[in-house]
Protein backbone atom coordinates (compact mmCIF):
# COMPACT_ATOMS: atom_id res chain seq x y z
CA UNK A 1 0.00 0.00 0.00
CA UNK A 2 1.24 3.48 -1.24
CA UNK A 3 1.19 6.15 1.82
CA UNK A 4 -0.31 9.50 0.24
CA UNK A 5 0.46 11.78 3.18
CA UNK A 6 -2.76 14.42 4.29
CA UNK A 7 -1.96 18.12 3.99
CA UNK A 8 -4.59 20.50 5.80
CA UNK A 9 -5.43 22.93 3.52
CA UNK A 10 -4.05 26.33 5.00
CA UNK A 11 -7.24 28.78 5.74
CA UNK A 12 -7.34 31.74 3.21
CA UNK A 13 -6.40 34.73 4.59
CA UNK A 14 -8.64 37.34 5.39
CA UNK A 15 -8.32 40.35 2.70
CA UNK A 16 -8.26 43.91 3.67
CA UNK A 17 -8.08 47.30 1.92
CA UNK A 18 -6.40 50.28 3.52
CA UNK A 19 -6.95 53.79 2.32
CA UNK A 20 -4.73 56.62 3.53
CA UNK A 21 -4.03 60.44 2.55
CA UNK A 22 -3.72 63.59 3.95
CA UNK A 23 -6.64 65.24 5.13
CA UNK A 24 -9.53 66.90 3.04
CA UNK A 25 -7.96 64.44 0.43
CA UNK A 26 -11.45 62.68 -0.12
CA UNK A 27 -10.69 59.33 1.65
CA UNK A 28 -13.80 59.04 3.05
CA UNK A 29 -15.93 59.00 -0.38
CA UNK A 30 -13.42 56.63 -1.84
CA UNK A 31 -13.98 54.48 1.19
CA UNK A 32 -17.65 54.51 0.53
CA UNK A 33 -17.46 54.00 -3.71
CA UNK A 34 -15.48 51.06 -2.74
CA UNK A 35 -17.69 49.52 0.16
CA UNK A 36 -20.69 49.97 -2.41
CA UNK A 37 -18.83 47.95 -5.17
CA UNK A 38 -17.18 45.31 -3.31
CA UNK A 39 -19.52 44.45 -0.37
CA UNK A 40 -17.79 46.59 1.99
CA UNK A 41 -17.59 47.60 5.67
CA UNK A 42 -15.72 50.53 7.09
CA UNK A 43 -13.70 50.82 9.40
CA UNK A 44 -12.35 54.26 11.13
CA UNK A 45 -8.66 54.90 11.36
CA UNK A 46 -9.15 58.76 12.71
CA UNK A 47 -7.88 59.52 16.11
CA UNK A 48 -10.80 62.09 16.60
CA UNK A 49 -13.56 60.40 15.00
CA UNK A 50 -13.96 57.88 18.01
CA UNK A 51 -15.33 60.57 19.67
CA UNK A 52 -19.06 61.15 20.08
CA UNK A 53 -20.57 64.87 20.04
CA UNK A 54 -17.30 65.58 18.01
CA UNK A 55 -19.08 66.00 14.49
CA UNK A 56 -18.05 68.79 12.13
CA UNK A 57 -14.85 69.44 13.12
CA UNK A 58 -13.82 65.75 13.06
CA UNK A 59 -15.23 65.62 9.39
CA UNK A 60 -17.24 62.46 10.42
CA UNK A 61 -19.00 60.64 7.66
CA UNK A 62 -22.50 61.56 7.51
CA UNK A 63 -25.18 59.75 9.52
CA UNK A 64 -27.06 59.06 6.24
CA UNK A 65 -23.80 58.15 5.12
CA UNK A 66 -23.14 55.54 7.98
CA UNK A 67 -26.81 54.23 7.41
CA UNK A 68 -26.26 53.32 4.02
CA UNK A 69 -22.54 51.34 4.39
CA UNK A 70 -21.83 50.06 8.13
CA UNK A 71 -19.24 51.93 9.67
CA UNK A 72 -16.81 51.22 12.90
CA UNK A 73 -14.65 52.52 15.18
CA UNK A 74 -16.89 56.02 15.12
CA UNK A 75 -18.38 57.50 17.64
CA UNK A 76 -17.51 54.64 20.22
CA UNK A 77 -16.34 56.80 23.60
CA UNK A 78 -17.29 60.01 25.29
CA UNK A 79 -14.63 63.15 24.85
CA UNK A 80 -13.47 62.95 28.53
CA UNK A 81 -13.03 59.02 28.34
CA UNK A 82 -9.22 57.18 28.09
CA UNK A 83 -8.12 55.49 24.24
CA UNK A 84 -5.41 54.74 22.66
CA UNK A 85 -3.12 52.80 20.08
CA UNK A 86 -3.20 49.33 21.52
CA UNK A 87 -6.88 49.60 22.27
CA UNK A 88 -7.28 50.78 18.41
CA UNK A 89 -5.38 47.71 17.39
CA UNK A 90 -7.18 44.98 19.27
CA UNK A 91 -10.40 46.60 18.33
CA UNK A 92 -9.74 46.42 15.01
CA UNK A 93 -8.31 43.04 14.97
CA UNK A 94 -11.50 41.35 16.60
CA UNK A 95 -13.63 43.02 14.05
CA UNK A 96 -11.44 41.67 11.09
CA UNK A 97 -11.53 38.25 12.53
CA UNK A 98 -15.26 38.83 13.17
CA UNK A 99 -15.50 39.31 9.50
CA UNK A 100 -13.30 36.31 8.51
CA UNK A 101 -15.13 34.00 10.57
CA UNK A 102 -18.37 35.52 8.48
CA UNK A 103 -17.01 35.11 5.46
CA UNK A 104 -16.33 31.50 5.57
CA UNK A 105 -20.44 30.78 5.22
CA UNK A 106 -20.97 34.07 2.98
CA UNK A 107 -21.72 33.19 -0.50
CA UNK A 108 -20.98 37.56 -1.28
CA UNK A 109 -17.65 37.80 1.05
CA UNK A 110 -17.27 40.86 3.20
CA UNK A 111 -14.21 43.44 2.72
CA UNK A 112 -13.33 45.10 5.68
CA UNK A 113 -11.85 48.84 4.71
CA UNK A 114 -9.95 50.93 7.05
CA UNK A 115 -9.83 54.74 6.14
CA UNK A 116 -8.21 57.09 7.66
CA UNK A 117 -5.04 59.11 8.26
CA UNK A 118 -3.69 58.55 11.55
CA UNK A 119 -0.41 57.17 10.67
CA UNK A 120 -0.04 55.36 13.89
CA UNK A 121 -3.20 53.46 13.78
CA UNK A 122 -2.75 52.47 10.42
CA UNK A 123 0.63 51.22 11.06
CA UNK A 124 -0.79 49.52 14.65
CA UNK A 125 -3.46 47.26 12.51
CA UNK A 126 -1.08 46.61 9.41
CA UNK A 127 2.35 46.13 11.21
CA UNK A 128 1.03 44.51 14.10
CA UNK A 129 3.24 46.72 15.91
CA UNK A 130 3.65 45.21 19.47
CA UNK A 131 2.79 48.40 21.75
CA UNK A 132 4.18 48.73 24.88
CA UNK A 133 1.48 48.05 27.68
CA UNK A 134 2.56 50.31 30.23
CA UNK A 135 -0.42 51.44 32.83
CA UNK A 136 -0.75 55.49 33.73
CA UNK A 137 1.48 57.04 36.12
CA UNK A 138 -0.22 59.73 37.79
CA UNK A 139 2.65 61.64 39.29
CA UNK A 140 4.76 61.17 36.54
CA UNK A 141 2.13 62.72 34.28
CA UNK A 142 1.78 65.55 35.93
CA UNK A 143 5.40 66.07 36.43
CA UNK A 144 5.77 66.42 32.23
CA UNK A 145 2.49 68.15 31.83
CA UNK A 146 3.75 71.13 34.14
CA UNK A 147 6.44 71.70 31.16
CA UNK A 148 6.53 73.04 28.00
CA UNK A 149 6.04 71.67 24.62
CA UNK A 150 9.45 72.76 23.27
CA UNK A 151 11.00 71.15 26.42
CA UNK A 152 8.91 67.98 26.22
CA UNK A 153 10.34 67.87 22.78
CA UNK A 154 13.96 67.89 23.80
CA UNK A 155 13.32 65.39 26.90
CA UNK A 156 11.80 63.28 24.10
CA UNK A 157 15.10 64.00 21.13
CA UNK A 158 17.29 63.31 24.01
CA UNK A 159 16.01 59.99 25.54
CA UNK A 160 15.42 58.92 21.93
CA UNK A 161 16.03 60.70 18.81
CA UNK A 162 14.56 58.31 16.65
CA UNK A 163 11.23 58.52 17.99
CA UNK A 164 8.02 59.10 15.49
CA UNK A 165 5.38 61.04 17.62
CA UNK A 166 3.83 63.88 16.67
CA UNK A 167 5.93 67.23 17.80
CA UNK A 168 3.01 69.03 18.11
CA UNK A 169 0.81 66.77 20.13
CA UNK A 170 1.63 67.25 23.87
CA UNK A 171 -0.35 64.63 25.34
CA UNK A 172 1.79 62.24 22.71
CA UNK A 173 4.93 63.47 23.87
CA UNK A 174 4.06 62.83 27.21
CA UNK A 175 2.72 59.21 26.90
CA UNK A 176 6.02 58.86 25.03
CA UNK A 177 8.04 59.83 27.36
CA UNK A 178 5.94 58.06 29.92
CA UNK A 179 6.54 54.44 28.35
CA UNK A 180 10.43 55.34 28.03
CA UNK A 181 11.35 56.50 31.94
CA UNK A 182 8.80 53.72 32.81
CA UNK A 183 10.92 51.02 30.71
CA UNK A 184 14.17 52.08 30.26
CA UNK A 185 13.88 51.47 26.80
CA UNK A 186 13.62 53.65 23.73
CA UNK A 187 10.58 53.88 21.45
CA UNK A 188 11.91 52.20 18.80
CA UNK A 189 13.17 49.48 20.86
CA UNK A 190 9.99 48.39 22.34
CA UNK A 191 7.93 48.59 18.82
CA UNK A 192 8.72 45.33 16.90
CA UNK A 193 7.13 44.84 14.32
CA UNK A 194 4.90 41.66 13.48
CA UNK A 195 3.07 41.64 11.11
CA UNK A 196 -0.32 39.45 11.32
CA UNK A 197 -0.50 36.20 9.32
CA UNK A 198 -4.07 35.49 9.45
CA UNK A 199 -4.80 39.13 7.15
CA UNK A 200 -3.56 40.26 4.09
CA UNK A 201 -3.70 43.94 3.38
CA UNK A 202 -3.89 46.57 0.42
CA UNK A 203 -3.30 49.77 1.08
CA UNK A 204 -4.08 52.99 -1.24
CA UNK A 205 -3.13 56.04 -1.14
CA UNK A 206 -4.76 59.50 -2.23
CA UNK A 207 -2.56 61.94 -3.11
CA UNK A 208 -3.08 65.38 -4.45
CA UNK A 209 -1.20 68.34 -6.00
CA UNK A 210 -0.40 70.75 -3.16
CA UNK A 211 -2.16 73.42 -4.47
CA UNK A 212 -5.06 71.85 -4.78
CA UNK A 213 -4.98 70.00 -1.23
CA UNK A 214 -4.60 73.30 0.13
CA UNK A 215 -7.83 74.82 -1.64
CA UNK A 216 -9.64 71.43 -0.99
CA UNK A 217 -8.73 72.03 3.34
CA UNK A 218 -10.18 75.72 2.66
CA UNK A 219 -12.84 74.75 1.05
CA UNK A 220 -13.47 71.79 3.63
CA UNK A 221 -13.34 74.25 7.18
CA UNK A 222 -15.31 76.76 4.72
CA UNK A 223 -18.33 73.98 4.65
CA UNK A 224 -17.74 73.15 8.12
CA UNK A 225 -18.54 76.74 9.15
CA UNK A 226 -21.79 76.37 7.06
CA UNK A 227 -22.72 73.02 8.49
CA UNK A 228 -22.95 74.36 12.04
CA UNK A 229 -18.76 74.33 13.53
CA UNK A 230 -19.41 77.67 16.04
CA UNK A 231 -22.08 76.22 17.45
CA UNK A 232 -20.99 72.64 17.71
CA UNK A 233 -18.02 74.35 18.89
CA UNK A 234 -20.21 76.57 21.69
CA UNK A 235 -22.45 73.40 22.60
CA UNK A 236 -18.91 71.68 23.76
CA UNK A 237 -17.51 74.67 26.16
CA UNK A 238 -21.18 74.90 27.55
CA UNK A 239 -21.04 71.06 28.63
CA UNK A 240 -18.09 71.78 30.80
CA UNK A 241 -15.09 70.40 28.52
CA UNK A 242 -12.04 70.93 28.97
CA UNK A 243 -10.23 72.09 25.55
CA UNK A 244 -7.16 70.47 27.07
CA UNK A 245 -7.98 67.17 26.50
CA UNK A 246 -6.86 64.76 23.76
CA UNK A 247 -10.17 65.07 22.32
CA UNK A 248 -10.50 68.54 21.36
CA UNK A 249 -6.63 68.50 19.66
CA UNK A 250 -8.81 67.78 16.52
CA UNK A 251 -7.75 70.72 14.21
CA UNK A 252 -9.97 73.70 15.08
CA UNK A 253 -11.68 73.60 18.37
CA UNK A 254 -9.03 75.22 20.46
CA UNK A 255 -8.65 78.24 17.85
CA UNK A 256 -12.13 78.42 17.54
CA UNK A 257 -12.94 78.17 21.45
CA UNK A 258 -10.22 81.17 21.50
CA UNK A 259 -12.52 83.24 19.42
CA UNK A 260 -15.62 82.76 21.26
CA UNK A 261 -14.13 84.04 24.62
CA UNK A 262 -12.89 87.01 22.54
CA UNK A 263 -9.22 86.72 22.17
CA UNK A 264 -9.16 86.21 18.63
CA UNK A 265 -11.11 87.75 15.54
CA UNK A 266 -13.41 84.70 14.04
CA UNK A 267 -11.12 85.20 10.83
CA UNK A 268 -8.19 84.47 13.10
CA UNK A 269 -9.45 81.81 14.35
CA UNK A 270 -10.23 80.22 10.76
CA UNK A 271 -6.95 81.03 9.45
CA UNK A 272 -5.10 79.45 12.02
CA UNK A 273 -7.39 76.42 11.47
CA UNK A 274 -6.76 76.34 7.80
CA UNK A 275 -3.28 76.73 8.46
CA UNK A 276 -2.90 73.67 11.27
CA UNK A 277 -5.04 71.78 8.58
CA UNK A 278 -1.93 72.33 5.76
CA UNK A 279 0.68 71.85 8.13
CA UNK A 280 -1.13 68.36 9.20
CA UNK A 281 -1.54 67.72 5.56
CA UNK A 282 2.14 68.15 5.26
CA UNK A 283 2.95 65.60 8.10
CA UNK A 284 0.52 63.10 7.26
CA UNK A 285 2.17 63.16 3.60
CA UNK A 286 5.74 62.54 5.08
CA UNK A 287 4.40 59.90 7.22
CA UNK A 288 2.52 57.61 4.11
CA UNK A 289 5.29 58.24 1.78
CA UNK A 290 7.89 56.23 4.07
CA UNK A 291 5.91 53.54 3.23
CA UNK A 292 6.61 51.59 -0.15
CA UNK A 293 3.63 49.45 0.08
CA UNK A 294 1.49 52.22 -0.34
CA UNK A 295 -0.28 52.23 -4.23
CA UNK A 296 -1.03 56.37 -5.22
CA UNK A 297 -3.90 56.58 -7.15
CA UNK A 298 -5.53 59.63 -9.16
CA UNK A 299 -8.83 58.75 -10.19
CA UNK A 300 -11.47 56.50 -8.41
CA UNK A 301 -11.31 54.10 -11.56
CA UNK A 302 -7.84 53.11 -10.75
CA UNK A 303 -8.49 52.47 -7.51
CA UNK A 304 -11.51 50.16 -8.12
CA UNK A 305 -9.41 48.36 -10.66
CA UNK A 306 -6.35 47.92 -8.13
CA UNK A 307 -9.03 46.55 -5.60
CA UNK A 308 -10.47 44.16 -8.02
CA UNK A 309 -7.14 42.72 -8.85
CA UNK A 310 -6.13 42.39 -5.09
CA UNK A 311 -9.69 40.33 -4.19
CA UNK A 312 -8.89 38.06 -7.69
CA UNK A 313 -5.67 37.09 -6.43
Amino acid sequence: MVFIPFFKKRPARQKVVVIVGPTASGKSSLALRLAKKFHGVIIGADSRQIYRQLDIATAKPTKEERGKIPHFMIDIIEPDEEFNVAIYQNTVYNLLDRFAKENTYRASKILPIIVGGTGLYIKAVVDGLQIPRVAPDKDLREKLEGKSLEKLQKELSKLDPTANVDPKNKRRLIRALEIIMTTGQPLSQQRVMKPPEKFEFFQLGIKWPKEELYQRIDQRIDVMVQRGLLTETRRLLKAGYNFANEAFSALGYQHLEAFLKRKISQKKALELMKRDHRHYARRQLAWFGRDRRIKWIKTPEIAEKLVAEFLRK
